[in-house]
């Protein structure tokens, strides 16, 4: 039984008291664990306080992954638990490693960050109109022209999240691009339009060879594969409503991983370490560069105006496809995916080389994070009241 590096925490209040209201408090002091069995007990326990049907952890510290568990259940109706191989969708946490691998071809010199995507592709960025990825509504701001990878990857490209929160699904520019941080899943998607339509390349492909097969994941992919039906997790939503995992044809830079557990610790261990990048552009990955002051982090234009100086007093920024935070004694950095139902985060410490990564088919696993990221990383600081504001958003 291995010991963990745990210090006495300031746990969540809502994961102490099971109340299915949605909170917004601040969180009340709890006894810290000693071990990785108390740590799982502990994390039975909140999940059964708050009817966490499935979520999993693995616990990275340098070079070597720590401990991996699942626990619930992959299916509740059905009685299958949840294990360390069963298929989970990953959702944004796509973001992070297509940032990984898109610095992968910076060192190439394929691609440079702060070069504009239009000296990528043959034509205006407006006069692609077919398909799926149709920026034709941008005709007229020459905003486009401004846009670069770096940007994209930051979330500072100034475009909406998604398109289809716009109106009549046109895209427009919000503010320059460059200069402010507004979360947007379409700036990823443009950008693995200009790998494909630009530079040639098959994103699927240089993801699978890049990434998943350089850490050693068999069980991950970014688009669905027929193997994964007979290990796969449903969902559940916050009213324990259930939700069958959806077969997810479209390869999307954005959001479109299915993976396990286990494999996530494979790639977040390859990652933290720097695998198949240069000291240079590992430490670009994380680097803060764009900072954050908003209220919180979606709706991502409605907040735009908004400022709390929670954000700006821990130095809350954008990275390449990551979020960074100064902590009590180093820089850390996180990653999380959410729908409807499902709950995901990654935390790491960047000088000490520690994560903890939680993935959850059940999107109630985020009331439990908070407790489990400080029983395992120590107070890390995160602006938890920023990505969940609805959840922990009291003041």
């Amino acid at each position: 039984m291995k010991t963990l590096l745990l210090s006495a925490a300031a746990l969540i209040a809502h994961s102490l008291n099971g109340s299915a209201a949605m909170p917004a408090t601040p969180p009340p002091v709890a006894t810290a664990v000693s071990s990785y069995d108390a740590l799982d007990t502990r994390i039975e326990e909140l999940m059964a306080r708050n009817d966490v049907k499935g979520m999993a952890i693995a616990i990275i510290e340098g070079n070597e992954i720590r401990h991996i568990r699942a626990f619930g259940y992959a299916n509740v109706e059905d009685q299958r638990p949840l294990k360390t191989d069963t298929i989970m969708y990953a959702a944004s946490i796509t973001k992070a490693a297509f940032a990984y691998m898109v610095l992968q071809l910076v060192d190439e010199g394929r691609i440079d960050l702060d070069r504009p995507i239009r000296e990528y592709l043959a034509r205006p960025l407006p006069e692609y109109s077919g398909g799926e990825r149709d920026w034709s509504s941008l005709e007229g701001d020459d905003a486009w022209r401004l846009l670069t990878p770096r940007m994209l990857l930051t979330h500072s490209s100034g475009l909406a999240n998604l398109r289809w929160f716009e109106p009549d699904n046109d895209m427009s520019f919000h503010f320059k691009p460059g200069t402010a941080y507004a979360y947007s899943g379409e700036g990823f998607y443009l950008l693995q339009f200009v790998l494909e339509e630009g530079l040639g390349l098959d994103v699927k492909k240089e993801m699978q060879r890049r990434i998943y097969d350089r850490f050693g994941m068999p069980n991950t992919s970014m688009q669905w594969r027929d193997d994964f039906a007979s290990h796969l997790a449903d969902g559940y939503k916050f009213d324990g409503s259930f939700v069958p995992h959806d077969h997810r044809d479209n390869v999307s830079a954005s959001g479109s991983m299915d993976s396990t557990i286990a494999d996530q610790a494979r790639m977040w261990r390859g990652m933290m370490m720097g695998e198949g990048l240069s000291a240079e552009m590992r430490a670009e990955w994380t680097r803060p560069e764009v900072p954050i002051h908003t209220k919180s982090k979606f709706p991502t234009i409605e907040v735009l105006g908004t400022y709390d100086p929670r954000g700006p007093q821990v130095h809350l920024a954008g990275g390449l496809g990551v979020d960074t935070w100064r902590g009590p004694s180093s820089r850390f950095f996180a990653k999380g995916g959410h729908n409807d139902w499902t709950g995901n985060i990654v935390q790491c410490d960047e000088v000490n080389k520690r994560c903890v990564v939680l993935l959850g088919n059940d999107v109630r696993a985020e009331l439990i994070y908070p407790a489990i990221v400080t029983m395992v990383l120590g107070d890390t600081r995160y602006p938890w009241w920023w990505t969940y504001p609805e959840l922990f958003g009291g003041g």
